[in-house]
């Protein structure tokens, strides 16, 4: 087994027990990150495989989810990113997102560049929110904060 494909298996194998657990003892991606002084948003991502946690975060996360050491070594590993298939997503949730962009990605590329010049946002130096908040029309809207440092595109 290759490198990558052995690396998917672990990650997944550690995101699959993660979840399995938070499930069981009734917790929130929120009450996981408490134990860590890390945002939600980033710690949700770690648990399942796309950022490496700090060791005090990894271990925190690792006992509190009862997982195996192996797993709190992991968490802190940096992962291999990436690994799409390339097709378009078939989770509803997931779909949205690319529709979204698919949308209005050009339109935010139009904006940046007229704003900020030829460049491109980070997704390194970067911070996600996910708010909650009342529909003035009834129901509920989901706000959706990606804050991400602004990158100039050098010369050279």
């Amino acid at each position: 087994m290759a490198h990558a494909q052995f690396e998917s298996t672990v990650r997944e194998r550690i995101a699959t027990a993660a979840v399995e657990s938070k499930i069981r003892k009734n917790l929130t991606w929120q009450e996981i990150a408490d134990h860590t002084d890390l945002s939600v948003a980033f710690v949700t991502a770690a648990i399942l495989g796309r950022h490496p946690l700090p060791e005090p975060a990894a271990v925190a996360v690792a006992e509190l989810l009862e997982l195996d050491q192996d797993a709190a070594m992991w968490l802190q590993t940096i992962p291999l990113r990436g690994g799409h298939s390339g097709g378009t997503p078939t989770d509803p949730t997931i779909y949205r997102f690319h529709e979204m962009l698919h949308v209005y990605g050009t339109t935010l590329k139009a904006l940046i560049h007229e704003q900020f010049g030829d460049g491109i946002i980070s997704a390194i130096n970067f911070r996600l929110d996910v708010k909650k908040v009342a529909d003035p029309d009834g129901g509920e809207r989901a706000v959706i904060t990606l804050d991400g440092k602004y990158l100039p595109t050098k010369p050279f």
